[in-house]
């Protein structure tokens, strides 16, 4: 039986082995990248190659990637913070390093496992096996609120106010740098065109993408931030604050790489406010901060 393929483009920057290169460039690993160049599954500049090639400067690698075949997501009795729950939703608080869906290299111990423990077949099943009652996300090394739906009506409900920007996103951040003033960030943010794994702020396929924050406190070499997302983006705040100048502490893909104290962007997503789909009234709830973020700020006060 055949398998339909994805097809992975991307321009080589140099210097780099062609294994190597697809492995950070693509979420592949690198054993898998050195597979599909057995199988002539990858080219560069439209020819076969080497797995220890080094592609030069301005090659395009095209790799073309089976879609992987269907994986049992299993219930797990992995205990959840649970801040609200009804008949057709739930907010849970998520604590920092645990993944929120299914994906290759975490089928287990995700978020999504646990709910389907709590939760059962009462999960919406808009997104699919893989994502069931998920409406938004927030990145494994982010903790904070996050909301789930048990069941469609809920779920479009919500993502149309997702959609429509009214849906309530605020997060405190700590970010390496001294921000002056309270502002905005209004930038399109779309994939980097030479690091799939990456995205940035460009006009090329992207997304309007606007962001705003205020100071809470300054410390040295670093500003403790309110944020308040208008959009959704993948690594929204991330991106934007590495834009202005102010990467956000800890974090080693868009920042200066992590302090010794601290594993991890420094990011909680400490409001959600939403107007519930059935009742029509509306609900705030918020989150403490996290030790690893109350210690962090010990640590630059002192």
């Amino acid at each position: 039986m055949n398998r339909t393929m994805e097809t992975i483009e991307f321009v080589s920057a140099g210097g780099v082995r062609l294994d190597k290169l697809i492995s950070e460039q693509t979420e592949l690993s690198r054993s898998a990248a050195a597979r599909l160049i057995e199988q002539g599954s990858v080219m560069v500049d439209g020819k076969a190659a080497g797995k220890k090639d080094i592609p030069p400067v301005g090659a395009v690698v095209t790799v073309s990637v089976p879609e992987p075949q269907s994986v049992d997501i299993l219930p797990e009795n992995i205990p959840l913070e649970i801040v609200y729950e009804d008949d057709d939703l739930l907010v849970v608080n998520k604590p920092k390093g645990m993944v929120v869906h299914p994906a290759a290299g975490h089928y287990s111990g995700t978020l999504v496992n646990a709910l389907m423990y709590h939760c059962g077949d009462r999960l919406s099943g808009i997104n699919g096996e893989i994502r069931p009652g998920i409406v938004h996300r927030i990145d494994r090394d982010t903790s904070g609120l996050l909301m789930v739906a048990k069941n469609d009506f809920a779920h479009i409900g919500l993502s149309e106010q997702i959609k429509e920007h009214s849906f309530t996103r605020e997060y405190e951040v700590v970010v390496c740098g001294a921000v002056k003033e309270d502002g905005s960030v209004d930038a399109p943010i779309g994939r980097h065109r030479l690091d799939r794994k990456k995205m940035c702020v460009t006009l090329e396929n992207s997304r309007e993408a606007v962001t705003h924050y205020s100071v809470i406190r300054r410390y040295a070499g670093y500003t403790h931030l309110r944020v308040r997302l208008e959009t959704g983006r993948t690594h929204q705040i991330r991106v934007h604050m590495s834009y202005k100048g102010w990467p956000v502490a800890g974090d080693e893909v868009y920042g200066n790489g992590k302090p010794k104290w601290l594993n991890g962007q420094c990011l909680h997503a400490k409001k959600l406010g939403f107007v519930h789909p059935r009742t029509g009234v509306y609900m705030e709830f918020e989150s403490e901060l996290p030790d690893y973020f109350t210690k962090f700020l010990k640590t630059i006060e002192g």
